[in-house]
């Protein structure tokens, strides 16, 4: 058991640190606004978003390193967010159609001297052309729900990714390598 809490509701993220053998001491979700500035442009909404979270639930346990992180799916300059209905999750569908796009991960460890470190990770994922039958059946299977962009790269959406350039784990909800390296680096993984 790894001697932090992790700060995230998203069991995406912990089936990723289980994957690779890394369990928190505690699971501790940050409640907080998720909602973007005006004019906020996605690294920077990504960045902020994994500070607000590690800082909430590590002001809460100041004795205990915090890691905190936040995944952003960004056609350009548009943040696409988890979509409010299936409506929406239609129009992000559409949106990334035929496209390239670009997942954001960062992630932020903050450590009871004070210190909190940072990284972010950028992924691009191309999508192939989706067909209408494509996208029904996707919104059918209610994958959608809860996901940044509309979509689970580890599910039914795997048929729709031609290419991904970059981390995969960080486009699933948390990038490894960076992770491991940040906790490796402040003595809270051995190896």
């Amino acid at each position: 058991m790894a001697c932090f809490i992790l700060a995230s509701a998203s069991p995406r993220r912990l089936d990723l640190l289980a994957s690779v053998g890394v369990t928190p001491k505690d699971v501790v979700p940050a409640d907080i606004d998720e909602s973007p500035q005006k004019g906020e442009l996605p690294s920077a909404y990504a960045l902020r978003m994994a500070l607000e979270k590690t800082k909430h639930v590590f002001n809460r346990f100041p004795d205990t390193p915090v890691l905190g992180a936040d995944t952003v799916v960004a056609c350009g300059r548009r943040i696409l967010g988890k979509p409010a209905d299936e409506a929406d999750a239609k129009r992000m569908l559409s949106l990334l159609s035929g496209r390239r796009h670009k997942v954001i991960g960062a992630v932020c460890l903050a450590l009871p001297e004070g210190k909190i470190c940072r990284r972010i990770v950028k992924t691009s994922v191309v999508f192939k052309v989706l067909g209408e039958d494509d996208k029904k059946e996707y919104l059918k299977s209610n994958e959608w729900c809860g996901k940044a962009g509309g979509y689970a790269i580890q599910g039914k959406a795997a048929l729709f990714v031609r290419q991904v350039i970059g981390s995969y784990s960080n486009v699933v909800g948390l990038p490894l390598f960076e992770t491991g390296a940040l906790l490796k680096g402040n003595s809270l993984l051995k190896g």
